[in-house]
């Protein structure tokens, strides 16, 4: 048997236990976001809301959470996920239609799907100073250490799935709108490189499960201008 075919049957073993026992990549980041809140709680902005379900946890730690997405089903789907929550907004803005003023800016899988610098040019303007800006992303995979971590998120994929997941998920069709999904272009040492230059001192890390963070808190006196 040749090495291909051994990798390609373990990829196809893999993925028969990934479906049995699945997990969300993203939703697993929640409590990394909720244990990092600012100290000033009032305004928190969610770019690519998605499906909603960070909006109703952030919900219940600031006075006023608003949502943002450019896709219509996401909108739809998190304001009825939220409608019984009155300090929660769901809009279709972009980024740079958003105005200054929050205490938290939040991104999961998303920044892949903006323009990186630009965007976090706007995440600085919008932050009000002492304001975080926790993200969770995606990357392609370049240099050996991010090779080294998406093969060791591969392995534990499926344990991870077990341990949140336990029981084998059943058959169904979900009704639920998909996520709009985009393959990452950009290196995690491209995006470490444009995080340095526009939000200098974030914190970049690896993590399993195919993901990184950015943890950026705005100093007193920061302002867009101050970027070169």
């Amino acid at each position: 048997m040749s090495r291909t075919t051994l990798g390609r049957r373990l990829i196809d073993a893999l993925q028969r236990v990934n479906d049995r026992h699945p997990w969300s990549h993203n939703d697993a980041f929640h409590p990394w976001i909720t244990t990092r809140l600012p100290a000033r709680r009032g305004t928190a902005l969610d770019v690519g809301c998605g499906r909603g379900e960070l909006l109703a946890l952030l919900a219940q730690h600031f006075d006023l959470i608003r949502g943002i997405d450019v896709d219509a089903d996401m909108r739809r789907v998190s304001a009825a996920r939220c409608a019984g929550l009155s300090n929660v907004t769901v809009e279709s803005l972009t980024l740079d239609a958003v105005p200054p003023g929050a205490d938290l800016v939040t991104m999961i899988a998303v920044l892949h799907h903006l323009d990186l610098e630009p965007a976090l040019e706007q995440v600085r303007r919008i932050l009000n100073p002492g304001g975080r800006f926790l993200c969770v992303g995606l990357a392609r995979p370049d240099s050996v250490a991010d090779h080294a971590w998406d093969l060791a998120s591969m392995a534990t994929n499926p344990i991870i799935g077990y341990v949140r997941h336990p029981w084998p998920a059943e058959q169904t069709s979900d009704a639920a709108a998909p996520f709009p999904v985009r393959d990452p272009t950009l290196t995690f040492a491209q995006l470490r490189a444009a995080v340095e230059h526009v939000l200098p001192g974030a914190a970049m890390q690896r993590h399993l499960g195919f993901r990184h963070t950015i943890a950026w808190t705005k100093p007193p006196g920061a302002s867009l201008s101050s970027v070169e």
